[in-house]
């Protein structure tokens, strides 16, 4: 067995905790605590700091990783970390630090500790693409599209830091023990097969090489359609089952973040805009067309349950209203339904429904009952929506793909953007999501209507 050769990047998470604790604990000493009490702070934030880290996944970043994701996992850890300071000064009551202080606090803290990060992030990839430091060597078994793409991005990304010293495509003058001998002379670092690429027999030959030399073997996905899912790996007894998909809504931490982001807004908005706003509303509906100020329509939500939702009434009373979508055009709407209309503010009552737990903020748009069963039918993976809860604005809105359905490109794209929300959520794309809202409703979406 070889001894795998030693870099510099093992240190890099050891050094990034050590940096994040100072930072927290020397800013730590503006409360002016005494020996004992600072000694206290110091056991208490440390060891919850690591805790929480441990837990978030904070630390794991890679030379791939997203800047969004550290955003988002930034996001989580101050959410966390904010629980566990307030918690120690809950406990010990005799400091009596007030409330705007700690706040002040906090804010420097983490965004001192995301400004670190960041700039190490970056720093990295420019040591790497200016310098060639923090590379890996990296050969590809096999010659497909795939291979070919894996190869493109190496070259044209040198600020990941990975350099392909070889390509090994099998044709009759390349053997696999030839292959093995190259990894070992050239010391290279991974190794990325192609798995149509292989007989199963050689993949065992190789899974054995690398596991006894320390070479990190990574697989591309063949074209079976089921390997480029995300798919989540789990044990029962010592049997290794795959999932089709991992949602992250349905980690129990993900669902509490969610629901309390969910209630927070939907307060806001009822009191501090619905509040107003619906005797107003209320003048110009019931002046233009009989009836109530509200609509009320039923819609599918998470597990394909029914539930009622709610809406200012933009149409005059008709038969149609539960059967038929909105067209450009409908003589249907009124005048002022069609200003609520082209500014979403139509939609504002759906914040009672997040707020009775039925909807999200940001989810899946719910279809009418008639419209959600044609659509199972006809729509390959229409169902998987309701893995969620449904939302007031989603990312397939935002995306171009909101109001009529007028072929069935609109729907299947809809539901594209919906199953790659609900398998890449984060409360930083929710976010995203709710801004690129508020602009589109500000500058006007040609299919609000």
């Amino acid at each position: 067995m070889l001894i795998k050769q030693g870099r510099y990047s093992a240190y890099l998470r050891p050094l990034a905790y050590l940096i994040d604790l100072a930072s927290i604990l020397l800013l730590a000493l503006q409360f002016n605590f005494g020996v004992i009490n600072y000694l206290n702070y110091a056991i208490f934030i440390s060891i919850g700091w690591l805790i929480l880290s441990i837990k978030s996944q904070f630390y794991e970043i890679y030379r791939f990783t997203k800047v969004t994701k550290i955003i988002s996992l930034s996001f989580l850890q101050a959410a966390l970390f904010s629980l566990l300071v307030f918690a120690f000064f809950g406990f010990f009551q005799e400091l009596n630090s007030p409330v705007y202080r700690i706040i002040s606090y906090l804010v420097q803290s983490l965004s001192l500790i995301l400004t670190i990060k960041l700039t190490i992030f970056y720093l990295l990839k420019r040591y790497r693409k200016r310098l060639g430091g923090n590379y890996r060597k990296t050969v590809i078994f096999g010659n497909n599209k795939k291979t070919r793409n894996l190869q493109d991005f190496f070259d044209h990304n040198p600020e990941y830091g990975y350099q392909c010293q070889a390509v090994f495509r099998f044709n009759k003058e390349e053997k696999l023990e030839d292959c093995f001998q190259f990894i070992l002379d050239e010391k290279i670092d991974e190794i990325y097969c192609s798995i149509s690429s292989l007989k199963n027999e050689e993949v065992n030959r190789l899974i054995h090489f690398a596991d006894n030399n320390l070479k990190v073997l990574k697989f591309l996905p063949d074209n079976k359609e089921i390997y480029t899912r995300r798919l989540k790996m789990e044990y029962y007894g010592y049997l290794p089952i795959l999932s089709l998909r991992d949602i992250p809504i349905e980690d129990p931490l993900n669902q509490f973040i969610k629901r309390i982001f969910d209630v927070c807004m939907a307060v806001i908005v009822l009191v501090g805009v619905m509040s107003w706003l619906t005797p107003i509303l209320a003048i110009f509906i019931m002046s233009e067309s009989k009836g109530p100020i509200f609509f009320r329509q039923k819609r599918n939500g998470l597990d394909y349950k029914e539930f009622y939702c709610y809406k200012f009434r933009s149409m005059r009373l008709n038969p149609e209203a539960h059967l038929h979508q909105a067209t450009k055009n409908d003589k249907r709407i009124t005048k002022i339904g069609k200003f609520m209309r082209k500014t979403s503010i139509d939609e504002m009552p759906q914040f009672i429904n997040v707020l009775f737990g039925e909807m999200s903020v940001v989810g899946p748009r719910p279809h009418m009952v008639s419209h959600t069963h044609m659509y199972a039918e006809r729509i390959d993976k229409f169902m998987v929506r309701h893995f969620v809860k449904p939302g007031i604005t989603g990312l397939a809105q935002t995306s171009g793909f909101r109001g009529e359905v007028e072929t069935d490109f609109d729907i299947i794209s809809r539901v594209r953007y919906d199953i790659f929300y609900l398998e890449n959520w984060s409360l930083l794309l929710d976010l995203k999501i709710i801004f690129q809202t508020i602009y589109n409703a500000v500058k006007g979406d040609e299919k609000a209507y």
